[in-house]
């Protein structure tokens, strides 16, 4: 692991009123905005690949991670085969290993996402190849899983939700009423038009016509069973990253989309950002494409406090609803209105490759978003092949801190999380061993920064 402290360093140029490639202006440092010390930045991992997609902190202020590895050395314990498997990591506040733990089976199963419970526990979902070990059944090439996990990680139980295509679990939510939500992608066609519980999908011309990927929600109660399932989507590709609760009980289900038919009316080009707003029950209420001619994808969603919506992700695109692109792909943020009404969008980024993979809404009311970046911008320079990247935004969508951290390899922001004590916890992976990263364990490792 490698700990330590340093001032952030902003060029001169930063210090004043400025602006960056997309022409949005960035102010002078506000000692409120999380410009102060980088407290850690440590690694985790064994001899092989290890990455983290969700940290939160537990009851107890530790924190912890899930993510995903294929290591039997280093900080791996207790796992024997060399196939992927979920990989929980409990931290002290300092980023020291309190434990770790896998779950899987004895082939592939990677996690995409975790939270804590209301009971004090945590549940993960990710999807899984395996019907052995710790997952109970396998109906094909890939199938949702789901685990609960008690507040020192022991599974409380464990479902599987697919059919005999690529179906993968990408978010998964507690609802207010204490059920689970979780949302992802299916292959409807390998289902045999199965996977929806509304008993309108009766077409089986839907399942023909279907492409390799349909967003697919499913209500869970308390024990895991199933409340109600619903598929969405067209002939394409069509994968759901993310999903909130709205404040009647719904949810919106947000991705990409590149369909033009079925449930898509209103493509914008070769993909858009897709939004599915559900009713508490799982109807559909209303569908919504933003975007330009080029590649959007949409892959966060979060609330906010003034009753509206805030989804970020990529864009390639020059026209559409895409006002401006500063290079080959930014970060595009959009706020939009329960209707699903644009109320203002907004690119980040440099003269590279932008993404924006994950937004959360701040205690003072900013918000703060983690992707990854290509490019040079604001200052800093890019370390190398692919960089962390974290920026923060007002609710109007005006920049008050941009920040990269990385190496000469490649370096993936994934999550991110405001600690108890208003610092700022940033979840991913590197390869690199060099500049802001000093210690590689493996081809890939786990990567959490603190800062202060």
């Amino acid at each position: 692991m490698r700990k330590f402290a340093a001032l952030f360093i902003f060029s001169l140029a930063i210090l004043g009123s400025c602006s960056n490639d997309d022409g949005i202006n960035l102010p002078a440092p506000n000692p409120e905005d999380f410009l102060g010390e980088i407290d850690f930045i440590t690694t985790f991992g064994g001899s092989q690949n290890e990455s983290i997609v969700s940290v939160v902190q537990a009851s107890d202020g530790s924190y912890v991670l899930m993510g995903t590895t294929d290591s039997t050395d280093g900080d791996i314990t207790g796992k024997n085969g060399d196939d992927d498997d979920f990989w929980l990591l409990k931290t002290t506040q300092e980023g020291e290993i309190v434990f770790n733990k896998v779950y899987g089976g004895s082939n592939t199963d990677t996690a995409t996402s975790l939270i804590n419970t209301a009971d004090g526990g945590f549940i993960v979902c990710g999807y899984s190849s395996s019907s052995d070990g710790d997952v109970s059944n396998n109906e094909g090439f890939q199938d949702y899983w789901i685990t609960k996990l008690d507040a020192q990680g022991e599974i409380s139980w464990e479902k599987t939700h697919g059919f005999s295509g690529s179906d993968q679990a990408l978010k998964i939510i507690q609802t207010a009423s204490g059920n689970f939500f979780v949302t992802g992608f299916f292959d409807v066609s390998a289902s045999g038009n199965q996977g929806n519980d509304d008993g309108k999908m009766a077409a089986p011309s839907k399942a023909t016509l279907h492409g390799v990927g349909e967003f697919w929600g499913i209500l869970m109660d308390q024990n895991g069973d199933t409340i109600w399932r619903r598929y969405f989507g067209g002939s394409s590709n069509d994968r759901s990253y993310d999903v909130v609760e709205t404040d009647d009980g719904g949810f919106i289900m947000i991705g990409g989309s590149e369909s033009t038919d079925f449930d898509i009316t209103d493509n914008k080009g070769s993909y858009d950002f897709w939004m599915v707003r559900l009713a508490s029950n799982g109807d559909k209420l209303w569908t919504k494409s933003l975007g330009g001619s080029e590649i959007d994808q949409g892959y966060g969603i979060t609330k906010t406090e003034d009753g509206n919506y805030i989804v970020v992700g990529d864009t390639r695109s020059t026209d559409g609803d895409v006002s401006a692109l500063s290079g080959n792909a930014d970060a595009w943020v959009v706020k939009f209105s329960p209707s699903g009404a644009i109320i203002w969008e907004k690119t980040y980024g440099g003269s590279g490759f932008d993404s924006a993979k994950s937004i959360i809404g701040l205690q003072n009311g900013n918000f703060a978003i983690v992707g990854n970046t290509r490019s040079s911008m604001d200052g800093f320079m890019n370390r190398g092949q692919n960089d962390a990247w974290i920026f923060i935004i007002d609710t109007n969508g005006n920049l008050k801190f941009n920040y990269i951290i990385g190496g000469s390899s490649l370096d993936f922001a994934n999550a991110i999380l405001e600690t108890q004590d208003n610092k700022l916890l940033i979840a991913g992976s590197t390869e690199s061993n060099d500049m802001d990263i000093l210690e590689n364990k493996g081809s890939q490792d786990a990567l959490l920064i603190k800062i202060k």
